[in-house]
């Protein structure tokens, strides 16, 4: 059952649904997404300092932004990679979100604006997800001390790409203390149950995101590629441990739940937290729902538990 809180958010968005991307620009569906992405900020959290930077991955140069929170606590440092089903999203728009988990978690973050579909296909975004988590762990002491962990963190498309890419640096010297994926998404195959409970009129279209993974992928089209499906992946022996974030009427919860369920399988820490009655993007919502935060102070606890293990 959705909270009453976004009661009226999920009957707005079935009284005017979201046209078909195949319908919109590509300029103009990115500009609607940052446009309601500052129509939901609530205050900007204060942050001791804001800093723009580059990041040279030899043939390409991505931009990102570091937050510094006032109350910083503990030497960590966030990778955080944006949602927007791989083909919308950037800095600015989830600039709220990263201010708000930076200061909640008294955490640094570094949010890296990876490119997108479909100007660049699969596996483009992967690489700069990878390719950047290795350059912020050569160049710490740029981002935070030379001695702080590396949280690697994603929401919807974005803890794709993070949980890919923290598999795919396992065993490389990289020190990622954990993995953090926030309603993530894990394959083009969606056919859960929820998938289906959850399809249409829940802030996520599960017929988008098909489409959007069309255009992720481009001309690959082997779905059982672990990269592509996570949940298809036959080893996860090794990986840094998990903080996997659900919400109840998300089409994406099931196999959320299930990449959790594997993740332990494979003998990986794994901590599953799950929001009752939230919707996808709940977090991005916070700023006119604060319920949708409550959440957010659990995650905190977790992340510092696991800062202390691993400096134990």
């Amino acid at each position: 059952m959705v909270h009453p809180a976004f009661e009226s958010i999920v009957r707005l968005s079935r009284e005017n649904p979201e046209a078909h991307p195949s319908s919109v620009s590509l300029e103009e569906r990115r500009q609607a997404f940052r446009d309601e992405a500052f129509s939901n900020q609530g205050e900007m959290a204060p942050m001791a300092s804001t800093e723009e930077r580059s990041l040279a991955l030899g043939d390409r140069t991505l931009r990102a932004r570091l937050y510094v929170p006032m109350n910083e606590e503990t030497r960590a440092l966030v990778v955080y990679l944006h949602g927007g089903s791989f083909v919308v999203g950037d800095l600015d728009s989830h600039e709220w979100l990263c201010r708000r988990l930076a200061q909640d978690t008294k955490m640094r973050f570094l949010a890296v604006d990876y490119r997108l579909a479909p100007e660049f296909p699969f596996p483009a975004a992967l690489n700069d997800a990878v390719d950047a988590i290795r350059y912020v762990s050569d160049h710490r002491d740029e981002f935070a001390a030379t001695d702080a962990h590396l949280i690697v963190m994603g929401d919807s498309a974005g803890a794709n790409l993070a949980t890919v890419a923290v598999t795919q640096l396992r065993g490389e010297n990289v020190d990622i203390i954990a993995q953090v994926l926030i309603y993530p998404t894990l394959g083009p195959e969606v056919v859960t149950d929820s998938a289906h409970t959850f399809a249409t009129g829940y802030l996520l279209d599960i017929e988008h995101l098909r489409y959007d993974y069309r255009q992720y992928l481009g001309d690959y089209r082997d779905h059982t590629d672990p990269r592509v499906t996570p949940l298809l992946n036959n080893d996860l022996s090794g990986v840094a441990p998990a903080v996997v974030v659900v919400a109840e009427c998300d089409p994406l919860r099931d196999e959320a739940v299930a990449y959790a369920g594997l993740l332990g399988h494979f003998g990986v820490h794994v901590e599953l937290l799950e929001a009752e009655g939230m919707v996808h993007g709940f977090l991005e919502l916070g700023g006119v729902v604060p319920e949708a935060l409550a959440v957010v102070d659990d995650l905190a606890t977790h992340l510092h538990r696991l800062v202390e293990v691993a400096a134990s």
